[in-house]
Order: structure tokens, then sequence, then C-alpha cells
């Protein structure tokens, strides 16, 4: 066997904690993973237990290919805990297509780079058509048809889907369902000959390349229904933040979205040396997308079980429902996080503000703590937070 050439690489990391827990690693090892997860090839002295996995980057996932851009997924199949939600990062050409199409579950999305154009039409035949930038969502209600375009950029963006095992290789097509229907019932069904569907394709195309559309004006049809009652678009940047010392927070659901009925969602922005504080979510599993620098969470599942992971660009985070946890930037850049559950209206509670709006003895003997951070308790929610770095006297 070869020697290993990381033994006396002081660069190379080893599984040593600083209580002197664990020891040298000289065997065949993935160290690039290992600089990548050092909270989780060092865990913190109070990790416990056992947790499944509760990260999967998109890196790691198939990347599908096609003629007008690229798509990958991560489902359940990929990250087995995550059964309430289904992602998938989606990029399209300009002039590309993802075809027109619909799904038995409802799609939320965020537009990451470049510009979109999405079509859709509800069951009383009222038309949508609108564009999109970065930071822009869509939904479509589960069942309605609709479509994807970029424009002369390009795009890339983020689809969130409200079931775990869905897979976007597995939808609903207008060219799969045509490809699979007789001629002659084309035929009767638009009243044209059958040479009509002779260059129709004979599976299903999912992402194809054309050219760029025209303005809106130009691409628009009117319906005699007249257009949808409720946006499928929404300007998430457009909001204005809650901003706290460390970050800030754009909260986005059916209160101010109001067709999202199945998604809520927080987009989470997170300063150098700040912290998503300690909380949890009591109405659903969260699944976070992160979109830039790198952080921590550690998930706390109760009966002395906790797991600490690291995050970065491009990976998906999850925490089972109720379980407490935070998010601490770990990183010189500022982390951008999405998180999102499968519900109506976004819900968390703080653990400060729990502890500030109980009674202040009761606190005290429960944990055995001091004015000190009695004292420091806020009684307003701060989902960021920073402060100052205090020395500890020994």
């Amino acid at each position: 066997m070869p020697e290993n050439s990381h033994k006396n690489n002081t660069q190379i990391p080893q599984p040593i904690r600083n209580d002197g827990a664990g020891g040298i690693d000289l065997g065949p090892r993935d160290v690039m993973r290992d600089l990548e997860n050092p909270n989780m090839f060092v865990p913190p002295a109070t990790d416990n237990g056992l947790l499944p996995n509760l990260k999967l980057s998109f890196s790691d996932t198939h990347m599908q290919l096609n003629q007008g851009g690229w798509s990958r997924e991560i489902t359940a199949r990929d990250l087995p805990i995550a059964t309430t939600l289904a992602g998938v990062n989606m990029s399209l050409t300009p002039g590309g297509v993802r075809e027109l199409h619909w799904h038995q579950q409802a799609e939320w999305a965020y537009m990451l780079l470049g510009r979109a154009r999405i079509t859709a039409m509800d069951p009383e035949g009222r038309n949508f058509i609108a564009d999109l930038g970065p930071g822009d969502l869509w939904y479509f209600p589960a069942g309605l048809p609709h479509s994807i375009q970029g424009l002369a950029e390009g795009c890339e963006f983020l689809l969130v889907f409200d079931d775990g095992s869905f897979s976007d290789l597995n939808t609903l097509s207008i060219s799969d369902w045509f490809a699979h229907t007789p001629k002659e019932v084309l035929s009767a069904n638009f009243g044209v000959s059958e040479l009509a569907f002779n260059s129709i394709s004979s599976d299903q195309v999912y992402i194809f390349q054309d050219a760029v559309p025209g303005s809106l004006e130009s691409q628009r049809v009117q319906s005699p229904y007249g257009t949808i009652p409720l946006s499928f678009k929404h300007q998430l940047l457009a909001q204005t933040p809650l901003k706290t010392p460390g970050g800030s927070v754009r909260i986005v659901d059916s209160s101010n979205f109001p067709i999202s009925k199945t998604i809520a969602a927080a987009l989470v922005e997170v300063e150098p040396g700040a912290m998503r504080e300690l909380h949890w979510h009591p109405n659903n599993d969260e699944w976070q997308y992160y979109l830039t620098g790198q952080g921590r969470m550690t998930v706390f599942a109760g009966n002395g079980i906790a797991r600490t992971f690291n995050y970065r660009a491009g990976d998906v985070g999850y925490v089972p429902f109720a379980n407490g946890h935070y998010i601490q930037n770990t990183g010189s850049e500022t982390l951008w996080f999405l998180e999102m559950f499968k519900s109506d209206r976004f819900v968390d509670i703080s653990l400060n503000q729990w502890m500030a709006l109980s009674p202040r003895q009761l606190v005290q003997d429960n944990l055995h703590v001091g004015a000190d951070l009695l004292d420091a308790l806020r009684k307003e929610k701060w989902p960021v937070v920073k402060y100052p770095q205090t020395k500890t006297n020994l």
C-alpha cells in the first residue's frame, strides 16, 4: 500500500476535539469533504445520539441535460428524511422552454439568476403570463397547466413541490400525452386531419430549445373569461424586510401571497458573526436551500439527541417538525438561505422570547441561571441576532 501522503501535512484536519477526544486518521480519506464539514468531522461535545442525515448538496445529484437547459432534484429518494417537500434546481438557456405541463403537486419557485417568462391557466379558463427576475416567486396550485421559458439572458431557479416523493422527471407533459394518444383520437378531439400530428414527438420533450420570445404584449392571448383573480407571481425582494442586529428576514405565505396555500417561506440574511436564533416551528418540517455563504446548524430532537451539520451555497438542509435549531454564519461573507414549509402560514417560536415571557423565577429555578441571562432576555422576537463578543471569566 502506498504511504499516506497526508500524515505529515499539518493542514490536513484530524478527528480530534479540543477536549482530547478522537485520534489521528491516516487512512484513505476525502480530505476536501472533511474541510467542508468541520463540525460533522469533529462534532461539538454537545452532539449526542442518532439523527438521520439532514443535509444533501445539489452537487451530489444527477444532472438531467437537455437541449435548452438542465435540471437536478433532491427528493425523499435522495434525502429520505425530507418527506414534506422536494426541490428542483433548473436552468434554461435564452429561449429554452420547460414545456407545457402540469403536476399533481403544487409548485413554488424562487428565481436565482436571469429572467424567465411563465404562463398558466386556471380551471375557469382565465390565463396568466408574466416575466420574473432574481428574487421573484411564482406559485402554481396542483393540477394547473403552466410553462417556463428563459428570456434573453437565460435563467436559473429553484422549484419546490409540496410532496417529498415528487420527481420533476415524472410529470404530466403535453408532448407525452400527445405521443401516447392514437392519432385518430387527436384528430377527432381537435377537428383536424391526422396528418397535422405527423411531426409530434414520440416521447416527453421536458426541456427544449426555442427562440427568445418577443415582448409580453406581443405574446398575450386574450381569454373570454378574463385573467386570474390571484396573481401567480410575487416580488419577494420588494418586501420591506424585518431587520434586526445581524441580518434580516422576509416572510412570504398566504397572508401576503394569497395563491400560495401549501408552501410558506422565509428569506433569511445572516451577517458574518451573526446567527438565526435558537427556535423551532410548530406547524411542519423545515426544508432549507442555501443561496450564499456558509454556516452550521445543530438540530435538537429531544431525549438528549442533537447533531451538527455544515452547509454552504447549493446545499439543502432539513429540520424535522418542532425540533429546536439555529443557523450560525461560520464564514466571512453574508449567509443567505431560504426556509420553507408545507403550510399556508409561516410560524416559528423563539426560545429567547418564550423565556422572556415566562415567570422570571420559574426560568431561574429551571435552568439555574442568574441575573446576567435573565436581564438580557427580550420580549420582542429577533429572528437573527448578533451581539458583541464576550469573554468568559474563569
